[in-house]
């Protein structure tokens, strides 16, 4: 496996939709109120040129197979950030990508001097909330910022150090 983590492109925009809405779809995780109906889920590399925002893409053989981003969440206080798109194709799914992945976002806000690291799931994706937990992630008790996610009802936090 030939893994490339790389800044997403304007070409990967249908990709990373695709696999967005496939796991979506897979884990039978709500259409609506989620990043399934967000019109920016078609548009990443747009959504991310937003100042202190960064999308980092995993690549094998040239096909993009997942994503991961730190994002300046609306109605979030300034040092915080949220984790977003966080998704990975089930072809790869169990080889390291994810973690990969998560690792050069967690440093990413490290490095745009972000001190919290906020994310929004759902009890759908129980594996992603293991390996979040694993990460440093802990459970908060109510939703932080104006992601317009009213369908997650699982939300974390993690103090970055």
């Amino acid at each position: 496996m030939n893994l490339v983590i790389r800044k997403a492109k304007k070409e990967d925009n249908p990709y990373l939709a695709k696999v967005i809405r496939e796991v979506i779809e897979e884990f039978d995780a709500p259409r609506t109120g989620t990043v399934y109906s967000d019109t920016s889920t078609d548009y990443l590399y747009e959504l991310f040129k937003e100042e202190n925002s960064v999308l980092w893409v995993a690549e094998i053989g040239g096909v993009a197979v997942g994503c991961c981003g730190i994002f300046p969440t609306e109605g979030l206080e300034k040092e915080y950030c949220e984790l977003v798109k966080f998704y990975i194709s089930n072809t790869v799914r169990g080889k390291g990508v994810g973690k990969e992945l998560m690792l050069k976002s967690i440093n990413s806000a490290k490095e745009l001097k972000y001190k919290y690291i906020y994310l929004e799931s759902l009890p759908h994706f129980s594996k992603a909330i293991e390996m979040y937990e694993k990460s440093g992630f802990t459970i908060v008790k109510e939703q932080l910022g104006n992601s317009g996610h009213s369908s997650c009802n699982v939300w974390m936090l993690k103090e970055l150090k």
